[in-house]
């Protein structure tokens, strides 16, 4: 519920019980005024009758036309109930009717004073004076007077302040709703620049206000200047961003030719150099030859030497692999779009699975049924694709010291899933949400791998790049089991028997 209407509705609610208030208190008054001088009158009569309370006096008090009757709207009965004789005025004997009252065993000190009786569908105000001698109920003075006019007066003003009531508050509700619109409209126009910025990302808009400045024009104002810092700082944080992307693109770049020609040199020193300084210095053992023979010192120098050029070997493929690995994200950050074409899902895998075999490992290395996927199309960049399988695998080679890593297949609706599972170290439950994080790393403390944490961020952006996802289902000690769904391009082709 908007504020608006909520304002709108405590209003009204309010407005609403203060008039009903009102309207009790004019309808009880006027009720009480109404009423006031007919009961006057029919008290005068009642005090004016002088019957004796005794009764054998009463026995024979006879009601007749008396100058003390001075309005002939005034109607008087007396119940006589020792002898149930019930005497009435000549008006109310020309209207052949009777004043109802109650039975003798059924009389309480709760008849006496006024009451309202209905004679058939005429009302009267009655006043009923009960006669009694020793405590007992002998008979009742009834002096009543036609109320009809004022009943009818006193229902058409309840009705008038009923529907006065309903039409004022529907119109303070229109207009409260129309006014709150009104006083709040600066607050539609902050929303609604707030989601032009949040949908377009467009940070130079502002808050458009022409109104007094009170609490929502202040309010106004604070947000415009918070959106002129929020810009500014935006804008220098994507320009040092955009700068690093190139840096770190341009270094990719840079550093790539001086890698690849140090392990080429490095390739081919160990090619040419290495082996044949051993072969003559195990040809000098064996044979005898009159060369001279390598001393202990010389021939440690070429350990080291072949140690030296391992580890050189080793580090420009590491900074290789990274270099490529930080490129690949430098043309994520900086939106590049692959070149997908459509084509069978099938034959990529198994050149993955094949490939794979020549990966260093010491595990077994499982290749799974991967009929589910036979005759599916996918819409893919091969070598993105290939990238992406051999990440999940290499890093399941990585982490599994002993057991196996299978590579299997299976479908589910319009989605082809690859499953890469693993009986490594696995990993903690906390620890899953992260590990598509660059540079993060989960065995970091306990460094029983090595490597730079930007594998999975890249399997990531390639996953994404072709619409699919990934579900992960590991426990620590117990292995880890990727499956990266990817959405299938047209329904399987049928084999031509």
């Amino acid at each position: 519920m908007s504020i608006r209407l909520r304002l709108t509705l405590w209003y009204s609610v309010i407005l609403a019980v203060t008039l009903i208030a009102f309207g009790v208190a004019i309808y009880f008054f006027v009720g009480y005024n109404t009423y006031k001088e007919m009961k006057a009158k029919i008290e005068t009569q009642v005090n004016a009758i002088n019957i004796t309370s005794t009764l054998d006096m009463f026995d024979n008090f006879k009601v007749s036309p008396s100058s003390i009757f001075a309005d002939d709207e005034i109607y008087i009965q007396v119940i006589n109930y020792k002898k149930g004789v019930v005497q009435t005025t000549q008006n109310l004997r020309r209207l052949d009717m009777l004043l109802p009252y109650p039975e003798q065993k059924k009389v309480t000190e709760s008849d006496e004073g006024f009451q309202e009786l209905h004679v058939d569908k005429y009302p009267f105000l009655t006043y009923q004076h009960l006669l009694k001698q020793n405590g007992e109920v002998f008979g009742m003075l009834q002096v009543a007077a036609y109320s009809g006019r004022e009943d009818k007066f006193l229902n058409e003003l309840r009705t008038t302040l009923i529907f006065s009531l309903i039409v004022v508050v529907l119109i303070a509700f229109t207009l409260g709703l129309f006014l709150a619109r009104q006083a709040l409209r600066p607050i539609e126009n902050v929303i609604r620049a707030s989601n032009q910025i949040d949908n377009g990302s467009d940070l130079s808009m502002r808050i458009p206000h022409s109104g007094p400045k009170d609490e929502l024009g202040r309010l106004t104002d604070t947000l415009n200047g918070m959106l002129g810092r929020i810009e500014t700082t935006y804008n220098e944080l994507d320009d040092a961003y955009k700068a690093q992307r190139r840096f770190v693109s341009d270094a990719s770049h840079e550093l790539r030719t001086p890698l690849t020609t140090i392990r080429g040199n490095i390739e081919l020193l160990e090619r040419m150099w290495l082996p044949a300084l051993e072969a003559g210095t195990e040809q000098q053992e064996q044979e005898g030859s009159s060369l001279p023979q390598l001393s202990d010192k010389e021939r440690q120098r070429v350990m080291l030497t072949r140690e030296a050029m391992g580890d050189i070997a080793g580090e420009a493929k590491r900074m290789s692999s990274l270099v490529n690995d930080l490129l690949a994200l430098a043309r994520a950050d900086a939106g590049y779009e692959m070149e997908k074409s459509v084509q069978p899902l099938l034959p990529l895998v198994e050149d993955v699975a094949r490939k794979a075999q020549l990966l260093p490992r010491n595990v077994e290395w499982r290749i799974g049924n991967l009929s589910a996927i036979a005759n599916v199309e996918v819409d893919a960049h091969a070598d993105f694709l290939r990238q992406l399988f051999f990440i999940f695998v290499e890093n399941a080679f990585k982490y599994t010291p002993s057991g196996y890593v299978e590579l299997r297949a299976v479908r589910s609706g319009n989605q082809a899933g690859i499953i890469i599972k693993d009986t490594g170290i696995g990993m903690a439950s906390k620890e899953v949400p992260h590990i598509f994080e660059r540079f993060y790393r989960a065995d970091e403390s306990r460094g029983q791998t090595s490597g730079t944490g930007l594998g999975l961020s890249i399997a990531k952006w390639i996953i994404d790049e072709h619409g699919g996802s990934v579900e992960v289902s590991t426990r620590e000690g117990e292995g880890t089991t990727f499956i990266v769904w990817l959405p299938v391009a047209f329904h399987e082709k049928i084999n031509e028997v």
